[in-house]
């Protein structure tokens, strides 16, 4: 596979396939650039779809250092620069959209023409005054202790089964167990110890005064019945002016990863949003 080396020396592989106009996909927290396989084959022969490991994930270089969203956002920038890429369509699924929004925040619209954010709320760590419309409109999944206790377990002897456990509720009752195996096996090819550093600088970001300022046409993609609130994309998408937002129903594979339980559904979508 071809490789990056981004600004501080540290080498990322990426996946790249095709022609035209450019669609840079990020993953999510601990995941892979091979779990966008059903995108680059059913993207590809219209746009140029290039997906990443992020450092320390899968393919790429595993060092211990950098496993912050704003070190991943630059490791983005030093992609796209690398790459001559411009006028990019930048999609990330869960934490690639905060990686997304980090950029944003640190670049503004540099070498960007559109933005997928596929399933991931604006804030994960929930404040106990918030009401119940705040909480649906932000959607956290964690509080101060629970933050705590799952970057211990992660960081601990329970590292593994902690991760096969957080995984297994990703998905819809339909996905089938080989296939949730082989996403827990990509998900763990980054070390825990990096897994945990990651997840708990990814929790302690709040990106509520960010995602108002993106001024780029938008698709946000979530799920009805996915770990991620369904209104908190509902919330982002009304922060967004002019921006698109579908919702996955579980019937059509609306759990956190439905651009592989449905990837008909989400390419035809993404490929009418690029144009």
């Amino acid at each position: 596979m071809p490789t990056v080396r981004t600004s501080d020396g540290v080498s990322l592989n990426y996946v790249d396939k095709g022609n035209g106009r450019p669609l840079v996909m990020i993953p999510g927290w601990s995941q892979s650039a091979a779990q966008f396989q059903a995108q680059v084959d059913g993207l590809s022969d219209r746009y140029r779809v290039i997906a990443v490991d992020m450092r320390g994930h899968a393919l790429s270089e595993k060092v211990n250092h950098g496993y912050k969203i704003q070190r991943l956002a630059k490791d983005v920038h030093d992609v796209l620069a690398a790459l001559g890429l411009d006028k990019v369509a930048l999609l990330g699924h869960s934490m690639g959209c905060s990686v997304i929004w980090c950029y944003y925040d640190l670049f503004g619209k540099e070498r960007l023409e559109r933005l997928v954010l596929v399933d991931q709320m604006p804030f994960i760590t929930g404040n106990p005054q918030w009401n119940d419309a705040q909480r649906a409109d932000f959607g956290p999944i964690l509080d101060g202790t629970t933050l705590y206790d799952t970057y211990n377990a992660l960081a601990g002897p329970a590292g593994v089964e902690t991760s096969k456990g957080f995984v297994g509720t990703m998905f819809t009752r339909a996905w089938p167990a080989d296939r949730l195996a082989w996403v827990i096996e990509e998900n763990l090819k980054l070390p825990r110890q990096h897994a945990a550093d990651l997840l708990y600088n990814h929790a302690m970001q709040d990106w509520r005064d960010v995602i108002p300022r993106i001024d780029l046409p938008t698709l946000v993609v979530g799920g009805k019945t996915s770990l991620v609130g369904w209104r908190s994309q509902l919330w982002i998408a009304s922060q967004i002016s002019g921006s698109k937002v579908e919702i996955f129903e579980d019937a059509d594979g609306g759990a956190h990863f439905m651009f592989m339980e449905n990837p008909a559904k989400f390419n035809a979508l993404v490929a009418d949003f690029l144009g």
